[in-house]
């Protein structure tokens, strides 16, 4: 990962590009004035410190950037579009941000092209000479900032008080749209989460921020843990105390806020103007033992699974052996592995030869993750049809070495089929 100089463009949390309709990439130039709200605009410039100095009262207003970049630019925003001149003035104004080298003029300028809720963090960590970021301070936030984003997607999908593999595919996905901007000093992150796809999301972290810091309020008052277990009704988790852990850690407190944004209003139920979630280093014992308290609860969860088998393995030519599948249904997780017994591994075998996914029964079991099948029973092939079973056939035969396998599953030497 590199340090980017606040004045470069934002890049997405993955690397996956994603740009506003019509848009090749954020250097493309500002947003089209026809596409702009004036009261959006006026919204996100109060937003970000700017401040009104004078105009002509009902028609535009003349906006000046805070701190010492005060006198170097201004922009006369119309308050509407009621008036001739208004898409002229936006044009203005617009082009004007776009050239500027003022802090956080661009996320201004892609908070507009991509209507998004706005997710900040900052940690209070000492400065690098000539207020240089250590290499390590910024992944910290960096990587802090995308678990919390991952565990509030997670809670959107379903509540748990840990989720290991569960879920995580289509959270991952769900991250896809967010856009970042950069970190300077390892102090500062901010996500724009669109609104289209992404504000349950950040409705979710918002709620699960807030019972957290509650939680562990009570925690230090009372020493006691039961707040953490009503919490995850709101969001929290092990994965959401995990990044908050992660996020405090080796700093004097780190904080996270959520800004809605002005062209979708307030969510239902959510403070417009919320103030950021505080946690300080004096909050570390209670986030880690919230952590590991979600870790060792959450149960095992009975499943009925079908999948195509990947992989097997046993350490000869007769006797139990262990699968792996590849999930189709009946949980949510991408792969699973089961221990079976000589006649279940049988079985597993001549269903990955002629192409047929198995249907297993069993519990998946949350140590490890949900990664593995224990108890497993009534394994059987499940009839498909030709077109699918050679669909399967195909993807199998990609994520194996198919000779290896036909070698083990035959009952020869299966030294080669580890996993």
């Amino acid at each position: 990962m590199t340090h980017r100089p606040t004045g470069e463009p934002l890049r997405p949390v993955r690397p996956h590009s994603v740009h506003p309709p019509g848009r090749t990439g954020a250097d493309s130039g500002p947003p089209e004035p026809g596409t702009v709200d004036p009261a959006v605009l006026t919204a996100l410039l109060h937003r970000h410190g700017w401040q009104r100095r004078g105009g002509a009262p009902g028609r535009y207003g003349r906006w000046t950037p805070p701190g010492p970049d005060g006198g170097a630019i201004s922009l006369l925003v119309p308050v509407s579009r009621a008036f001739p001149d208004s898409d002229d003035l936006l044009g203005e104004a617009l082009a004007a941000l776009s050239r500027s080298g003022v802090p956080r003029a661009r996320e201004i300028l892609v908070s507009l092209a991509v209507p998004s809720d706005e997710i900040r963090w900052a940690r209070d960590v000492p400065a690098g000479p000539g207020g240089s970021a250590s290499w390590t301070g910024e992944e910290q936030l960096r990587s802090a900032a995308r678990r919390m984003l991952l565990a509030g997607a997670l809670a959107t999908r379903a509540r748990a008080g840990y989720y290991g593999a569960r879920h995580r595919r289509a959270a991952t996905a769900a991250l896809e749209n967010v856009l970042v901007g950069p970190a300077p000093g390892g102090r500062h992150l901010t996500a724009f989460v669109p609104v289209t796809t992404g504000r349950p999301l950040a409705v979710r972290l918002h709620q699960a921020l807030f019972a957290a810091r509650e939680a562990v309020d009570y925690r230090r008052a009372t020493g006691r843990m039961d707040a953490f277990d009503a919490a995850v009704t709101a969001g929290v988790s092990h994965e959401l105390t995990d990044a908050l852990v992660a996020l405090v850690r080796g700093t004097e407190g780190a904080r996270v806020g959520v800004d809605w944004a002005p062209a979708a209003g307030v969510p239902e139920g959510c403070a417009a103007l919320a103030e950021p979630v505080e946690f300080s280093p004096g909050d570390l014992p209670a986030l880690r033992e919230a952590a590991a308290r979600y870790l060792r609860a959450e149960p095992s969860v009975p499943v009925r699974i079908t999948g195509t088998v990947v992989r097997m393995r046993r350490t000869g030519p007769r006797g139990a052996g262990s699968v792996r599948l590849r999930v189709l249904a009946g949980a949510e997780v991408p792969q699973v592995r089961i221990t079976l017994d000589e006649e279940a591994y049988r079985i597993a075998g001549h269903a990955h030869l002629v192409g047929l996914p198995v249907r297993v029964l069993g519990r998946l079991e949350s140590r490890g993750g949900f990664r593995r099948l224990t108890g497993a029973c009534e394994i059987a092939p499940v009839q498909v049809d030709d077109a699918e079973r050679d669909r399967l056939l195909k993807a199998v035969q990609e994520h194996m070495e198919v000779a290896a396998f036909f070698e083990e599953a035959c009952g020869g030497d299966c030294g080669g089929c580890g996993d």
